[in-house]
C-alpha cells in the first residue's frame, strides 16, 4: 500500500500567528516538521499551506509544498484539497501530520502506518498514557476514551472524544495524528458537521457520528505542540541543547 503524509499548515493561528514560521536552529518549524515526516520514510510528503510565504519557506529549505485555499473549516478539508491537487491515483493511505509539532517521534508515524495497513483500518490516530490526572479536566488536552485498554500491539477502537472527563477506563492522551484510507478521506469531507463536532470543537466526532470507526494506537511519546509564545521558547530551548 502506499502512503502520502500531506501536512496542512497556515499563518493565521489564533494563539501565535505566524508560528510555521518561527526558527529552531535556524530551520523553520514547518520546514522542521517536513523532515521528520521524511525520516520516517513511508512516503512521498507534501505541505498543504494557505499562504505562500509557507510553500515558499518549504521548498526553500527543499520540501515539497502545495498552496490551498483560505476558507477551510478545518485541517481535514485542507489535506483533501491538496491531496485533489495533487492528481496521485494510486494513493492508498494519507498520513495527516500537524504543522506545529517539530519534535515528533518518527517510530509514531512508522507505527501508525504499518497498523493502518496491516488492519485495513479506515481512519487511524495515536493515544499516548495521562501521567497527571489533572489533564483529565484541562480541556486544552483532548481525551480518547477506547474499547480496550492499549499497549503496543492493540489498534483499539475509539469509543469517544472530549476535552473533560472524570476519570474513567481506558482514557488516554489524543494526540491529533491522523491516518485515512483514501476512499474514508473523501466521504469524510463530504459529510456535514455534527453537532456534536461543532459544540465540541473536535472534528473526529463527525466520524464517529457517522459510524466510521477510528482506531488508536498508543504512542511512545506525547510531542510538544507549540501552541503560545511559551511553548515555542520551551521547545526552542530543548531542541537547540539537544542539536
Amino acid at each position: 500500500m502506499k502512503t502520502l503524509t500531506i501536512i496542512p499548515s497556515r499563518l493565521s493561528a489564533t494563539r501565535l500567528p505566524g508560528k510555521p514560521l518561527l526558527k529552531i536552529n535556524n530551520l523553520s518549524i514547518i520546514s522542521h516538521v517536513f523532515r521528520r515526516a521524511q525520516e520516517a520514510n513511508i512516503g512521498d510528503v507534501v505541505v498543504a499551506a494557505e499562504d505562500q510565504e509557507i510553500v515558499d519557506d518549504v521548498i526553500k529549505n527543499g520540501g515539497s509544498a502545495i498552496l490551498t485555499g483560505k476558507n477551510h473549516k478545518t485541517g481535514t478539508d485542507r489535506i483533501y484539497e491538496a491531496f485533489k491537487k495533487l492528481e496521485l491515483k494510486d494513493v492508498d493511505l494519507i498520513m495527516n501530520l500537524q504543522g506545529d509539532e517539530p519534535a515528533i517521534n518518527i517510530e509514531d508515524i512508522i507505527n501508525l502506518n504499518k497498523k493502518m495497513v496491516s488492519n485495513q483500518s479506515k481512519i487511524g490516530t495515536l493515544a499516548a498514557k495521562i501521567k497527571d490526572l489533572k489533564d483529565l479536566d484541562n480541556k486544552n488536552i483532548v481525551k480518547v476514551v477506547t474499547k480496550e485498554n492499549l499497549n503496543k500491539d492493540h489498534f483499539s477502537k475509539a469509543n469517544n472524544f472530549l476535552r473533560r472527563s472524570i476519570e474513567v477506563e481506558n482514557i488516554y492522551h489524543h494526540i491529533g495524528i491522523y491516518c485515512y484510507s483514501s476512499e474514508t478521506l473523501k466521504k469524510f469531507v463530504e459529510l456535514n458537521q455534527s453537532k456534536n463536532e461543532i459544540e465540541n470543537r473536535l472534528e473526529q466526532l463527525r466520524a464517529l457520528d457517522n459510524n466510521i470507526e477510528i482506531n488508536v494506537a498508543l504512542s511512545n511519546s506525547s510531542p510538544i505542540g507549540v501552541d503560545t509564545e511559551e511553548d515555542y521558547l520551551a521547545l526552542k530551548k530543548i531542541m537547540e541543547y539537544k542539536a
